[in-house]
């Protein structure tokens, strides 16, 4: 009775095997009866999900929105799915990896990065995956070497440099000022929402760092406030689901300039123990990938940071944290800005 509406997302269908499951999952749900609708932009879905949500409160409509992402991806082949044939264009070679290995490239070109940096970002976020017990790779035996040694799987990630297939669901709780005042517990205030998205192919485009990516961080710190985004934010749950996409990010988003994302990761800066910004102490998506959770769990993380009930993985002081979310072929964007203090 307490909730209004609920904003779901997943991945695309095949994903799954099950065409619009969202058809069924209203009496599951307990909401009969109420309004109910599904977003879908593709790995970006959770964070787009949750900013829906959002909006429906902000505008009026609604004062407490239940939001939920989830995928069951032993039930179909996202490898199969991602290689299918496209009318007027390529697939995706084999899979996101196939489509996202030469934009990693395209990146250490430009940058002069050393070759292994992907492999820091890899260690780092399974270490870090220790901490939470919800992560779905727990690898306490984990080694630089073996990292380093894993299969190659597209030039120039390697498995130890991607992400798993998951099985899995969140679901947040999003409400009015009135409601999160009445609330008895710790609450998360939302600073600031933005989605942004851009063509998958045009002549001219910076796959590096898109445009919708530079313009929907832009976006959500104005509206936050926030001036020094190193200095001001205090844990990020970023969309890292190929590990070289953490420099990559770090520069698109406004944590470093143009060049020098690498160099936070090689100098320990995005690691929970002494980083000056602590990056994905969850473990991140390179830790458990439910593709239509992956995005909404990047923006629970940074909620429970703010509120202090991220457990283990809990940054000292966090009082702003951010959640991100890409999906597509790196042209949907998704971001929140939460903070502890109203």
């Amino acid at each position: 009775d307490d909730i209004d509406a609920v904003i779901m997302g997943k991945a695309p269908d095949f994903f799954e095997g099950v065409m619009m499951p969202e058809v069924y999952l209203a009496e599951a749900l307990g909401c009969v009866g109420k309004p109910i609708m599904r977003v879908h932009t593709a790995g970006s879905v959770g964070g787009s999900t949750a900013c829906v949500a959002t909006s429906m409160i902000q505008s009026g409509v609604h004062e407490t929105v239940l939001t939920i992402g989830w995928e069951k991806q032993s039930e179909s082949n996202a490898m199969w799915a991602l290689s299918l044939p496209q009318p007027f264009a390529t697939s995706v070679n084999a899979g996101a990896g196939g489509y996202f290995s030469p934009i990693i490239r395209r990146y250490m070109m430009m940058t002069e990065a050393p070759e292994l940096i992907g492999c820091m970002v890899a260690l780092k976020d399974r270490k870090h995956a220790l901490n939470n017990p919800y992560a779905h790779l727990h690898q306490p035996d984990l080694t630089f070497e073996q990292v380093v040694e894993s299969p190659m799987l597209w030039d120039p990630i390697r498995y130890s440099e991607t992400c798993p297939s998951s099985d899995g669901a969140c679901a947040i709780v999003l409400g009015s000022e009135k409601v999160a005042e009445a609330h008895d517990g710790p609450v998360a205030w939302i600073k600031g929402i933005a989605m942004r998205s851009e063509s998958g192919s045009f002549a001219g485009r910076n796959m590096v760092s898109p445009a919708a990516s530079e313009a929907c961080a832009d976006d959500v710190f104005t509206q936050a406030g926030i001036h020094d985004r190193r200095k001001e934010i205090d844990a990020v749950e970023m969309y890292v689901p190929f590990s070289w996409y953490e420099p990559m990010w770090l520069e698109s988003l406004g944590f470093a300039e143009k060049g020098q994302g690498w160099k936070m990761v090689e100098e320990g800066a995005t690691s929970i123990d002494g980083g000056d910004l602590p990056v994905n102490c969850s473990g991140g998506v390179l830790s458990s990938n439910p593709i239509g959770a992956s995005g909404m769990i990047r923006f629970g993380e940074a909620a429970l940071q703010v509120m202090g009930l991220a457990g283990d993985h809990q940054v000292d002081g966090a009082k702003t944290a951010v959640g991100h979310a890409y999906g597509g072929a790196a042209q949907y964007y998704a971001m929140w800005v939460v903070g502890a203090d109203k």
